[in-house]
């Protein structure tokens, strides 16, 4: 028999999980980019400017999402972050322009932003500290699973063109999720912690000068350039290589959030009884042989199984790597967690050096080149983390 305070707990726990779903819409900008190339004919270039925009949410409002949360709540900055987010899924709906893109990825940077940022210190006010890694490994599985549904709900879309959306109707459906999860985490009660001493942004980026802090963010540049690299430019490379159609190849998305979902679950029993030092390291040599077998195999198979790699080596990246930033500084917990998110940003670096390199050499193998320079800075800092669990 499950106990009040069992009972209790799982019930505080469904709303966040429910946030973390929703965190995972920010993957849809990957296969959404290729579609809106079609659309609108784009280059390279001018295509992963639409994922570009999402992600420079994460630089510009991620450290005043922590210091908001001292002012208003961990609660209500969720909330707020899911509003943003219903706001921008609304809009390619009724406005099919590039401008109207353009808006809507900004409107998912800056509320997956504010997501990330208070979701975390408010899973903290429910679990132990014993617990977070776990639940947030926990997490990163269930924002894995809406990263890995949307090519699949683009692709049904577009073949059965439902109420005339095409691929749009990626939109409508994620939306009508974000009302449902503003709904259970409105009507949910939590002991939202108030800080005794709120930091501004001048002592919160002094934080950098922690040498762990430091290698964590550029950990996370490198570890999200790769993930949204790997969404955008592996259908790319099917296309390239085998002569897919983008819809097929799409699903090459799915297939490696798939395989992400899939790491996650194992980190999540893995992580349990192997230290994060070798865990990670096997990680990151997934994450190179995948990326170093896009150049060396032709064949389908074979490319699949470099995304299968890359996938599982990618899915435990970033769980570790928060987790790491967080034990080194307990006592800036908000302030930490800021950070950690402004290297999302990295989101925007690394496909921006990906397609002018492609477009440079004319081959997805420039894009493969600087993934590869990403995965060799994590394995560099794979030392650097603490061999404890």
């Amino acid at each position: 028999m499950i106990s009040s305070s069992r009972c209790t707990h799982l019930l505080l726990l469904l709303p966040l999980m429910f946030s973390f779903f929703v965190m995972g819409f920010v993957d849809l900008v990957g296969i959404a980019s290729n579609y809106a190339k079609a659309d609108y004919q784009l280059t390279d270039t001018t295509a992963n400017f639409l994922p570009s925009l999402v992600f420079f949410g994460f630089l510009l409002f991620s450290v005043p999402t922590s210091i908001l949360m001292n002012k208003i709540g961990r609660k209500r900055t969720l909330l707020l972050s899911l509003c943003v987010t219903m706001a921008a899924l609304l809009l390619p709906v009724f406005n099919k322009s590039f401008a109207g893109m353009l808006a809507a990825f900004s409107l998912l940077g800056i509320g997956n932003t504010l997501m990330q940022t208070s979701v975390t210190p408010l899973l903290s006010t429910v679990v132990s500290d014993d617990e977070l890694s776990s639940a947030l490994t926990f997490g990163q599985f269930v924002k894995a699973i809406a990263s890995f549904l949307a090519p699949l709900i683009a692709a049904w879309g577009v073949h059965y063109n439902v109420f005339g959306m095409n691929w749009r109707i990626l939109f409508v459906a994620y939306m009508l999720i974000a009302v449902l999860a503003v709904m259970v985490l409105s009507a949910t009660p939590f002991s939202d912690e108030k800080p005794a001493d709120t930091s501004g942004l001048r002592s919160t980026f002094a934080l950098m000068r922690r040498p762990m802090v430091c290698g964590c963010f550029i950990g996370i540049l490198c570890h999200v350039g790769i993930d949204v690299g790997i969404n955008a430019t592996a259908p790319r490379i099917f296309q390239e290589y085998e002569g897919l159609s983008l819809t097929h190849a799409g699903r090459i998305t799915s297939f490696y959030f798939i395989c992400r979902t899939v790491g996650c679950l194992l980190g999540t029993f893995f992580l349990s009884r192997v230290s994060n030092r070798r865990f990670f390291v096997l990680s990151v040599v997934c994450i190179m042989c995948g990326l170093i077998g896009f150049a060396g195999f032709r064949s389908e198979t074979a490319l699949y199984l470099c995304v299968a790699l890359i996938g599982l080596g990618n899915s435990n990246v970033f769980s570790i790597t928060l987790t790491q930033a967080l034990q080194s500084c307990p006592e800036y917990k908000n302030e930490v967690s800021g950070l950690m998110i402004m290297g999302l940003f990295g989101g925007t670096i690394f496909p921006l050096a990906m397609s002018m390199t492609s477009d440079g050499i004319g081959s997805q193998l420039g894009a493969v080149a600087v993934m590869l320079v990403a995965a060799a800075y994590l394995l560099f800092f794979a030392f650097k983390i603490q061999g404890k669990r």
